[in-house]
């Protein structure tokens, strides 16, 4: 008889993880492992860099982990997006709305449908940056079990379009304007008058970002549901009254009066409009998310005040809600029982910070930096190449903008030296980026997805390896989508967006 095989919970694996990182780096460290890369200066000059593995396995390491441990915690940006943002959402399910309104969606429409929603909602969400995981990952488990599925099927499917899904932007966004901005410091060094439009990867998202809505559909009925246990309740049956139907009508109107006030305030040039815009950034995306932007300062608490707006409306309407102490209740009601997720939280955030300090991470990157300035190639082998090498530099630094200014003053020259252009090189950069963003524990939501899966598992742990095996599927059918609609793209030559094509002519 064999043993039933050991599950290490998520909180272990974090344990673990850290102090392989720890031991590892001090074997780096005595190996003397270190790499070279080229950076660009603001005079637009190239600098050479060599960093190394910074060793923890010391006194100056236990010192970083011991006096930041607390800091890198409370600093860790899931942990405070979470807990403001699940305020609002536990008024939302608190005062019953949610239950209604997704019972009354889900009731008489098709289960692909209401799929393809919620991935085509998390990929747009994309554009708001990481607060979309805070949103989706609950709303997809309440939107799934309300239709009487398994909430992990929300989950999910809402992560990896969140994820694999993150380099899919029809918009320019503020990570995407710092990518440009890096993108043109490189175009500069093959030619000084090189310029790139705001709208250069229009066309090119915009095809992404149906197929990718399309084909995660279908890998979420096919081969996630299909895999997943019944979950409880699936068979219950919820009658939705006139007095609910007036409540959602009443919290969506007051959630679509508090938007308007919203959208009107980001609007510049109208009377009174754009108080809450940076109105000395130079263009519109950094007026809006810029650091000094209220928008972008303020957003969370926009959102959270948001959702609390439409669940008070349904809730007073529908009596769910009837004074003071049950608004305060409906305020916690989605913090209750959130110690196991701080906990995992704290582990996550410390593994991840002491990643961070040991360069391990940086100097792999900076080692692909060097293969992709070697690379002999042209055409499609190049395209090829340079997305398997970007992927695989993503797993230990996800981290999109200090990524690319070690790999942008290597790649965008050789693409341009290739006839490629620039845009065409941040838009495979920024797409083969998100094929292994899901991948990843160093990626900082990837415990949000985590803890989710945990909050509403019946059965066992639910282990890291299990929420990576669920993203395996979509990772290699992104990594296809990318691959096609990139190398359809540069072999018909068909513009990526507004006046941007695949190919580059400069220097004229």
């Amino acid at each position: 008889m064999f043993k039933k095989r050991k599950r290490i919970s998520p909180v272990m694996t974090f344990i673990i993880l850290t102090f392989i990182t720890i031991l590892l780096s001090g074997i780096l460290h005595l190996l003397n492992v270190q790499s070279e890369y080229t950076t660009i200066s603001s005079t637009g000059t190239l600098v050479n860099n060599i960093i190394e593995v910074d060793s923890l396995l010391s006194t100056g390491g236990l010192k970083y982990i011991v006096t930041h441990a607390v800091k890198n915690f409370m600093s860790f940006t899931p942990m405070s997006i979470l807990v403001i943002v699940l305020i609002g959402i536990g008024v939302l399910e608190k005062s019953g709305f949610l239950k209604s309104f997704f019972t009354l969606l889900t009731k008489n429409s098709k289960k692909n449908t209401v799929t393809f929603i919620l991935i085509f909602i998390s990929l747009l969400l994309s554009l708001f940056g990481d607060i979309g995981f805070v949103i989706m990952l609950p709303i997809g488990a309440l939107l799934f079990k309300y239709g009487r599925r398994n909430p992990f099927g929300g989950i999910i499917a809402s992560f990896a379009a969140l994820s694999f899904g993150s380099g899919i932007n029809i918009f320019l966004t503020a990570n995407d304007s710092s990518l440009l901005k890096l993108t043109l410091s490189a175009a500069k060094i093959t030619d000084i008058n090189y310029k790139i439009g705001t709208f250069f990867s229009l066309f090119i998202m915009i095809v992404l970002l149906i197929v990718t809505s399309f084909v995660f559909t279908y890998i979420t009925e096919k081969r996630i549901m299909t895999r997943l246990p019944k979950y409880e309740g699936d068979e219950e049956e919820i009658v939705i009254s006139n007095k609910e139907l007036r409540g959602i009508i009443v919290g969506l109107g007051l959630g679509a009066v508090y938007a308007l006030i919203i959208i009107y305030m980001i609007i510049p040039g109208l009377p009174l409009s754009g108080a809450l815009l940076d109105h000395n950034a130079s263009i519109y995306i950094d007026m809006l998310f810029g650091a000094k932007s209220l928008f972008n300062q303020g957003f969370i608490f926009i959102v959270t005040a948001f959702f609390a707006l439409i669940g008070f409306g349904y809730g007073f309407m529908c009596k769910t809600i009837k004074n003071t102490k049950d608004v305060t209740e409906s305020l916690a009601y989605s913090l209750d029982n959130i110690g196991n997720i701080m906990v995992l939280l704290f582990f996550a955030s410390l593994f991840i910070s002491v990643f961070e300090e040991s360069n391990i991470g940086s100097v792999f990157t900076a080692l692909i930096s060097g293969l992709i300035g070697k690379i002999t190639f042209t055409g499609f082998g190049l395209i090829i190449i340079s997305i398997i090498l970007i992927a695989i530099s993503n797993l230990l630094l996800p981290s999109s903008v200090a990524k690319w200014k070690m790999i942008s003053s290597s790649l965008v020259p050789l693409y341009m030296n290739a006839s490629i252009s620039p845009e065409f090189a941040q838009i495979l950069y920024v797409t083969s980026s998100s094929i292994t963003c899901g991948l990843t524990p160093l990626f900082p939501f990837f415990v949000i997805y985590l803890a989710f899966l945990e909050k509403y598992n019946k059965e066992d742990i639910v282990t890291m390896k299990d929420g990576i095996r669920y993203m395996i599927p979509y990772a290699a059918y992104m990594m296809v989508i990318v691959l096609i609609v990139l190398a359809g793209f540069y072999m018909i030559g068909i513009p990526t967006g507004v006046g941007s094509f695949p190919g580059v002519s400069y220097g004229a």
